[in-house]
């Protein structure tokens, strides 16, 4: 194993965390529809409770991908999570809100007014789970947008050797935002909000499956409260895609010499990765087909339920394709647009070899834990979910 194997390595384990965020957003997804699925109190609950029983996974699987980040790419999360904090903060107090709003919508006191206190408190943090569901996808996606159009960052790489002098002197700081932003800037790229629009509205598409695959109830499961938001959200998430997968593909992209460390802006540099890393490209083509193919049947075929795990799957490999566009083949995975040469890649902010060789053997007990979240995922789905299951003090 060499370095740039491990550096490869850890880079595809990033992006895959990343990919399997971006599914499990269906939990935001369905949120922000509770108010569009469920036209009544008992419908509303039926999709908080649905989207309760998943909401810890999305929430730990964001930890676990800024951790990853921190410990195999460093300086990638010095330079974002410490410059553009206003934009990460806010994504971070959005699921605050969201873990707030489950918890507390259902009072646990038996009085006789308890009914009253559920509807009163429950429409006002159903709010909030909405107000989730809107932010966590749109600023998540606009931050992965940045990856591909560059951040106002300025890294000062001769800093790294005065380390030990930098937390006692802001003169001595390795990376810093070029303004007062703070990440908030990323929202005036107009190619940025396309990113994220598209993640958003990909979340409801999911929502809308899941709830379907999960709720068992014939009002929600043959009405048009699904299918009428799912046709919706899919034509314009294929809108949205399409327009920044052709953006990218035709757009400058940021290279660097891996002999120099010179970065350079390259044309077609995105496509030319698709074209000279093809089995990225088969990837993609099957993402795109697996993710079309499960809307599609499950908006021909209302008893089909399986349509949110395909679509799930392919928006896992296309989400991790896009990814490793960003960082494969000699690219700049996290541009920057106030000084080029400060961009990051691979090499020039990963750990050291010896904390990547560590960690990729660690790693190897993943399959074990991925087997824990698939037994305690069938466990928690071992029976849909009615409006008699969720009549008591253990539902949200």
């Amino acid at each position: 194993m060499s370095y740039l194997f491990l550096q490869h390595y850890w880079c595809f384990i990033v992006a895959l965390l990343a990919a399997i965020l971006v599914f499990l957003m269906f939990v935001q997804g369905a949120n922000s529809l509770i108010f569009t699925i469920g036209k009544t109190a008992d419908e509303r609950r039926l999709v908080v409770n649905a989207t309760g029983r998943k909401w810890e996974f999305t929430f730990t699987t964001l930890v676990t991908f800024g951790g990853a980040f921190f410990a195999s790419y460093p300086l990638f999360y010095s330079t974002s999570f410490g410059g553009a904090y206003w934009l990460w903060m806010i994504i971070l107090f959005s699921f605050v809100l969201q873990a707030v709003s489950y918890e507390f919508q259902n009072p646990l006191s038996d009085s006789p007014r308890r009914e009253e206190k559920i509807g009163r408190r429950g429409v006002i943090f159903q709010w909030l789970l909405v107000l989730n569901g809107i932010l966590g996808p749109l600023l998540l996606g606009g931050a992965v947008a940045t990856f591909f159009t560059g951040s106002n960052f300025i890294v000062e790489k001769g800093n790294i050797v005065n380390f030990q002098f930098s937390i006692f002197n802001s003169q001595f700081i390795i990376s810093r935002w070029a303004n007062a932003s703070h990440g908030l800037d990323a929202l005036l790229n107009p190619w940025n909000l396309v990113l994220g629009l598209a993640v958003f509205f990909l979340a409801r598409v999911l929502g809308c499956l899941y709830i379907h695959n999960r709720v068992d109830d014939k009002l929600l499961n043959n009405h048009d409260q699904i299918l009428q938001p799912l046709w919706r959200s899919t034509l314009l998430f294929l809108g949205l895609f399409l327009a920044f997968l052709g953006h990218i593909l035709t757009c400058e992209g940021y290279a660097y010499d891996p002999q120099t460390g010179v970065i350079f802006m390259e044309p077609y540099k995105y496509l030319h990765n698709l074209i000279e890393m093809w089995p990225l490209l088969v990837m993609l083509l099957i993402g795109v087909v697996f993710v079309l193919f499960g809307i599609l049947w499950s908006l021909t075929h209302k008893a089909y339920k399986r349509g949110f795990w395909v679509t799930g799957f392919g928006t896992v490999v296309t989400v991790l394709v896009l990814l490793l566009l960003t960082a494969w083949n000699n690219t700049a995975y996290y541009p920057s647009t106030a000084d080029l040469q400060s961009s990051l890649t691979m090499q020039n902010s990963s750990s050291s070899e010896f904390t990547l060789r560590t960690m990729f053997y660690v790693s190897l007990l993943v399959p074990f834990v991925l087997a824990y979240i698939i037994y305690a995922w069938r466990s928690i789905d071992k029976q849909e979910i009615t409006l008699e299951e969720i009549n008591n003090d253990h539902a949200y």
